[in-house]
């Protein structure tokens, strides 16, 4: 299952306000945009300028020696990634929902209206979210979901915790003060349930990742590694408190390394409206 990142609810909430579109995708050969073979993602490698073809440890035999004609007749670069890409999603603490955990992603209102966001594929699990593992303490209820395609959700809070705009960095805060699009090279962290926050950079934008569950696209790519429980916690930059994204899943882990994918949180508010608190 996906790794979820839930940032407590007490403490890792962020939170950001609309800023400028996502970029629009490059469009991809035609060969790469019909793979939907799970353990794959392909998008531009900025470094190179062209298109890479990303399989995991899962793609064997028959099937990669399939994408290794696809990625040559596209004229992309097959790479290997260690591990195996999936979304992030765990039982554990944090944010509680269904049979699962995830991290709480960004504080955020509309009107005087106050939700959070996380992934998707957390939010798919179940209606109502909690605080601890008992299920005790409601946060909220789901009031909309959408995976695959994309990797977002929103809970509107109906209990009574405090929802900071800030991240929890385990431990301490970082005061969150707006919403941003990410770009190529850029210094950010991220902060998680399991595995605490972890920084690195954005290595790829506009990426597309193969799930079991399905694809989502446009995407956020970067070398920070993420575990089960990380999903749905925050993208951010530490010098400016600001959110990009939210955590979607990755493959590898935090022992050995990994790389990890992100929706973009403005498209989250852009979608319902919402902004900062």
């Amino acid at each position: 299952m996906r790794r979820s990142l839930a940032v407590l609810a007490l403490a890792t909430l962020l939170a950001g306000t609309p800023s400028a579109a996502r970029a629009a995708a490059e469009p991809a050969p035609a060969g790469l945009a019909a793979v939907r073979t799970a353990g794959t993602a392909w998008g531009t490698d900025p470094a190179s300028g062209r298109m890479t073809l990303t399989v995991d440890d899962t793609v064997t035999g028959a099937e990669l020696a399939a994408l290794r004609r696809t990625a040559a007749r596209a004229g992309a670069v097959l790479r290997h990634e260690p591990g195996r890409l999936r979304t992030l999603i765990a039982g554990g603490q944090a944010i509680y929902g269904g049979g699962g955990r995830c991290s709480l992603g960004a504080n955020v209102r509309s009107g005087g209206t106050y939700y959070f966001v996380t992934a998707g594929h957390c939010t798919n699990l179940a209606g109502t979210w909690y605080a601890d593992s008992a299920r005790t303490t409601v946060l909220g209820s789901r009031t909309g979901s959408s995976f695959p395609g994309n990797d977002y959700g929103v809970v509107r809070y109906t209990g009574t915790v405090a929802h900071p705009s800030a991240v929890y960095t385990y431990p301490g805060q970082v005061a969150i003060n707006g919403a941003g699009n990410a770009y190529v090279g850029q210094a950010v962290c991220r902060s998680g349930a399991t595995t605490g926050v972890r920084c690195g950079s954005v290595t790829g934008l506009n990426q597309t990742v193969n799930y079991a569950e399905g694809s989502v696209t446009g995407l956020i790519r970067t070398n920070i590694c993420a575990e089960p429980g990380d999903s749905g916690g925050p993208l951010y930059v530490k010098s400016t408190g600001t959110v990009i994204g939210i955590l979607s899943g990755g493959s590898g882990n935090c022992t050995t390394g990994g790389t990890s994918y992100y929706q973009p949180i403005t498209e989250i508010l852009a979608a319902y409206g919402l902004t900062v608190p």
